[in-house]
């Protein structure tokens, strides 16, 4: 059993930054494929970012290419998205998931979301 917790979520003008956490408990948080997902107003879920079991590969979904950067620390069973050049199109809630599969699969576990606003 995998439990996530996100924080860092907030309002931010268009341009600026934020940093979101993702902090997971149990046993399986280090072998697990995490991901980002986000889900604006009227729309259905969408894939943000994912990051291998070991942090060595990453994968996202291009329009946040260049802008967002997705981390993880095994030893503090976390998982980071700094999201830079925000644009109000960034708003939503976003999602942390534990998979299983690369750089897509099985979402086994969900966070219950952060609110981002990014302001025009």
């Amino acid at each position: 059993q995998v439990q996530l917790v996100e924080s860092g979520g907030g309002l931010v003008q268009a341009g600026g930054s934020l940093s979101l956490s993702c902090a997971a408990s149990g046993r399986t948080f280090s072998s697990k494929t995490m991901a980002w997902f986000r889900q604006a107003p009227g729309k259905e879920r969408e894939f943000v970012a994912a990051i291998s079991w070991c942090g060595g590969s990453t994968y996202y979904e291009d329009s946040v290419k260049g802008r967002f950067t997705i981390s993880r620390d095994n030893a503090k069973k976390t998982v980071y998205l700094q999201m830079n050049s925000l644009k109000p199109e960034d708003t939503g809630v976003y999602y942390c998931a534990a998979q299983t599969g690369w750089p897509s699969g099985k979402i086994d576990y969900w966070g219950q979301g952060t609110q981002v606003t990014v302001s025009s």
